[in-house]
């Protein structure tokens, strides 16, 4: 990320552990600005089809641990207090109906910290199953309380039954279908999106076309239309992006259900009951696409930490053999021209045995490391470096000419010899026998040319070894330059 990108990020933070008051007043905007945008969806019982203000909050008091402090809570609570004050004339209902907001907020955002804690990864926000029980948890005990603190004890059980069951799926669906994305989304990095292609698009076409179905077809199974599209989501879309999609789907189909656009029951009302059923059912079938995008991430994850490690490595982070291989079969990373010519260099560290014998195996592989960084840093962007087993290395490079190729071998050969390698309180000095081989590949591709001149460039560092180390030679025995 560069500078720009870290200075925008940081100008747009909304909270910070030492500006508390800042952060007392961000978190009262947020709640008086959610709570009117679900106050403003009232349908049914006084109860609104959206209230996005507790997955809000509980994402926020996730997203930044530090602000999990009573003091914060108190906040935010009195906010929602204030509201009704100055909107309603609910009295003390007010203060029970907003108690138990809290109660989903606080519980839903303590539970997913305790589980964030008790992993390995931090990957406590992309496992859905842990999201689907904590904000069952949530919505049940904050809805018993809602429920008893609406009705009064003298209420009709049936009444409280009905409140109970329409208030626990509006809470425990919208907790469900907003909280992944609360919880997974960043701001974006324009420069950084890819180009926009026309088939990438279709699997969000699927989704737009299965929900128009369900709007002409109709019917309880009308719900299940989007998940197949969804699911094709999950596979071609990032985690973030299959979890708006699905947080979409599932607030549209809410919608059209609470306005009879998409009918359970043709020539039939829709009754609490039913939304009831269709809210959990359009929860439940959210979980599904995330869990798919889940495991396609995690899979996606290990098919690129395998290939480093196949590619790279492991002690120096310089190319293995396969991995110089793989990136020789395509030019871009060496941005060879057709008329240049191909050089290859092997290297040797002169007498590395006595460095393991006199200072111990991880001297060595310290020298080794550093040794690698400073061949990196010598080729630049001009070959590919890579380690080929024990102390011996190869660049590959292209050149406009096989002296410039012999001129980097000998730009290493001594850059490598006026280097100090540190290890602990000792100084070392190290030399470097180089095998120099150049052809024109032609016809041939680089990594056949490669190959063909890695047996030559053998040759000639054994040369090197045979006539004092520290040299490099290559085709012409006359111009076998020897560091006297």
């Amino acid at each position: 990320m560069n500078q720009k990108s870290i200075s925008i990020q940081k100008q747009i933070t909304l909270f910070s552990p030492k500006k508390r008051l800042a952060n007392a007043v961000n978190i009262f905007v947020i709640t008086t600005l959610f709570y009117f945008f679900g106050a403003s969806l009232r349908l049914i019982d006084e109860l609104s089809l959206f209230w996005p203000l507790n997955a809000v909050l509980a994402a926020v008091f996730v997203r930044h641990p530090f602000l999990n402090r009573p003091v914060y809570y108190v906040v935010s609570y009195s906010a929602m207090v204030v509201y009704d004050i100055v909107t309603t004339h609910w009295g003390w209902q007010s203060v029970i109906i907003n108690l138990s907001n809290m109660v989903f907020i606080i519980i839903v955002a303590r539970l997913l910290l305790r589980y964030s804690r008790t992993q390995d990864e931090n990957n406590w926000a992309l496992n859905a199953f842990n999201l689907f029980y904590t904000c069952l948890i949530g919505a049940v005990l904050s809805s018993l309380l809602g429920s008893i603190g609406s009705t009064g004890p003298s209420s009709d059980y049936r009444h409280f039954i009905s409140l109970f069951a329409d208030w626990f799926s509006e809470q425990f669906s919208t907790g469900v279908l907003m909280m992944p994305f609360l919880l997974m989304t960043k701001w974006p990095q324009w420069k950084a999106l890819p180009a926009l292609q026309l088939s990438k698009l279709y699997p969000l076409l699927g989704v737009v076309i299965s929900i128009l179905a369900s709007v002409v077809i109709g019917g309880a199974g009308s719900l299940a239309f989007p998940l197949p599209a969804l699911i094709w989501c999950a596979i071609r879309y990032p985690l973030p992006v299959t979890a708006l999609l699905t947080l979409l789907t599932g607030g549209a189909e809410i919608i059209l259900l609470a306005n009879s656009i998409v009918a359970l029951s043709p020539d039939t009302p829709l009754v609490v009951s039913e939304m009831f059923s269709a809210r959990l059912g359009i929860a439940t079938m959210a979980i599904c696409p995330l869990i798919v995008s889940v495991s396609v991430d995690a899979i996606n994850r290990l098919i690129k930490q395998t290939s480093l490690r196949a590619d790279y490595d492991y002690l120096t982070g310089v190319y293995s053999r396969s991995g110089l291989y793989e990136a020789l079969k395509n030019t871009a990373p060496l941005n060879h021209q057709p008329e240049q010519k191909l050089c290859v260099m092997l290297l040797d560290i002169d007498y590395f045995k006595r460095i393991n014998d006199n200072h111990g195996h991880e001297c060595g592989d310290v020298v080794l490391a550093a040794f690698a960084r400073r061949l990196s840093e010598i080729v630049g962007e001009t070959g590919l470096v890579a380690r080929l087993g024990g102390e011996e290395f190869v660049v590959a490079c292209s050149t406009d000419t096989e002296q410039k190729g012999y001129a980097i071998a000998e730009q290493i050969r001594k850059d490598i010899e006026r280097t100090a390698f540190r290890y602990q309180q000792q100084t070392l000095f190290i030399t470097v026998s180089i095998g120099l081989a150049t052809t024109t590949p032609g016809q041939q591709t680089l990594l056949d040319a490669f190959n063909s001149q890695l047996a030559q460039a053998d040759k000639y560092l054994y040369l090197s070894k045979r006539n004092g180390r520290n040299q490099t030679s290559r085709a012409s025995l006359s111009e076998c330059v020897i560091n006297s």
